[in-house]
């Protein structure tokens, strides 16, 4: 029996348990497939990965062979997850999620964009904004499309709650996006408003003060003394 010392599993094992656990049956194909479908708008998972990951839980008897069928050329192994993968499948859901920081290239390249040139950040916030719509309304096509096809599906309320918070980040990104692009272009606009040479103005011509200085022959002749007639009269 499957007990608490579980092996120490990675990320992709315990996907594909999740995804048998959902549809038993399923190849390694097919697995990819679902992934990209459904998971892998949130979850990006390594397909070099996933077929060693097949044979390891295998070898660990929580996952078995269910059938082996030849499509053309190769043959498709399909799997069944075992109640030792349920159990460890269940142990795991119950453990602490542990998200890492991502590795968000537009996030990097906006916090360095003072680097940029004039345009440039603003160019990435309309990709990023363009990307978020086309996902949303990928994310509003399938929240209509899903409840009328899965009605009966035990697992349909945990998917669209996780649906609904998908749409409601995709949504809030839009939001920051349109908030973004106004920021950008008024610091672009102050930017430039900086570098730009200030505007001159032409200056009236300069205009001779009634309070002239006393011109040197002037001051001349009052160091002398008064002058003749000045002098007649004194007399």
């Amino acid at each position: 029996m499957y007990l608490l010392d579980m092996p120490d599993l990675n990320a992709t094992s315990h996907t594909i348990l999740g995804l048998l656990s959902v549809h038993p049956g399923l190849s390694g194909y097919d697995m990819r497939k679902g992934i990209q479908n459904s998971i892998g708008y949130f979850w990006a998972e390594s397909y070099g990965q996933l077929y060693p990951a097949l044979k390891r839980l295998a070898d660990e008897g929580l996952i078995a062979l269910s059938s082996s069928a030849s499509n053309g050329r190769k043959r498709r192994q399909t799997y069944l997850i075992t109640d030792a993968g349920r159990t460890a499948l269940r142990q795991w859901l119950a453990l602490p999620f542990h998200n890492e920081p991502p590795r968000n290239e537009f996030l990097l390249k906006l916090f360095f964009s003072r680097e940029a040139a004039p345009g440039v950040a603003a160019a990435h916030v309309r990709d990023l904004n363009d990307r978020n719509r086309r996902t949303l309304d990928v994310l509003t096509k399938i929240e209509a499309s899903v409840p009328p096809e899965q009605s009966a599906n035990p697992h349909l309320p945990y998917w669209m709650l996780t649906l609904s918070l998908g749409r409601a980040l995709t949504g809030a990104a839009l939001d920051w996006g349109e908030g973004a692009l106004r920021a950008l272009a008024a610091q672009e606009e102050s930017t430039a408003a900086i570098a730009r040479p200030p505007t001159t103005r032409p200056q009236p011509p300069a205009t001779r003060s009634r309070k002239q200085s006393v011109s040197p022959r002037k001051q001349g002749r009052s160091k002398r003394g008064t002058t003749r007639s000045e002098r007649t009269v004194s007399k």
